[in-house]
C-alpha cells in the first residue's frame, strides 16, 4: 500500500491481527516502516467474526499517511466491539454499533489525549510502541480493570453444604418410607 500512495496520501488497510504483533522480520519491518518513516495515525482493533461467514479471524485497521519522513507522534487505538451486526455466521442486525463513535472520535483526536488506557480508545506515544518492538496489538497497551470478587467464608459454605445434605438425607428417608408403603 505504501508503494501505491503518493506522498501525503492516506490509507486505511484491514489486516489480520497477526500483522499487528507478529514476531517475524517481515512483520516487524513493515510496522517499523509505517511508524518511523511515515505517519501511523490509528489502529482500530476489530473483533473476530466481523467478516463471517467468509473469515472468522480478528482483524485490525491501520490508518496511515505516506510522508517518507516520519511524523508519528501518538497512535490512536480503538477497541471496536460491534459493527451493528451479530458476530456469528448469520450477521443479523443488532443495536450496538461502534462505527459512528469511531468516526466521531477519529475526527477529533485532540479530545482523546486525556483518555485512560482502560477506556475504549486512547493514545499511545511513538516511543512506547518503539520500546515494545513496534507491537501494534491493542492488548499490549490497554489496561484491564479487574473487579475483586468476594466469596463466602469457607466454613460458612461447608455448614450450608452439610445442612443441605441433612435435608436431602431426611427427604430420601421419607421417600423410602412412602415407597415401602
Amino acid at each position: 500500500m505504501l508503494r501505491l500512495l503518493k506522498k501525503g496520501g492516506r490509507a486505511a488497510v484491514i489486516v489480520p491481527d497477526g500483522v499487528l504483533f507478529g514476531a517475524s522480520n517481515a512483520h516487524k519491518a513493515i510496522r517499523k516502516e509505517i511508524l518511523e518513516n511515515n505517519k501511523l495515525e490509528a489502529v482500530i482493533s476489530m473483533p473476530s467474526g466481523i467478516f463471517k461467514p467468509y473469515a472468522g479471524v480478528s482483524t485490525g485497521v491501520l490508518i496511515f499517511t505516506k510522508t517518507e519522513s516520519g511524523g508519528t507522534d501518538n497512535v490512536w487505538f480503538y477497541d471496536m466491539e460491534n459493527d451493528g451486526f451479530s458476530l456469528n455466521d448469520n450477521r443479523t442486525p443488532i443495536e450496538s454499533n461502534d462505527i459512528p463513535d469511531i468516526i466521531k472520535k477519529f475526527h477529533n483526536l485532540e479530545a482523546e489525549t486525556d483518555n485512560k488506557r482502560s477506556d475504549k480508545s486512547f493514545l499511545v506515544p511513538f516511543y512506547e510502541i518503539k520500546e515494545n518492538d513496534y507491537d501494534l496489538s491493542i492488548n499490549k497497551y490497554k489496561e484491564i480493570e479487574y473487579e475483586e470478587i468476594k466469596y463466602e467464608d469457607p466454613e460458612k459454605l461447608i455448614d450450608i453444604i452439610l445442612e443441605l445434605e441433612n435435608e436431602i438425607d431426611s427427604e430420601l428417608k421419607e421417600l423410602k418410607n412412602m415407597v415401602k408403603g
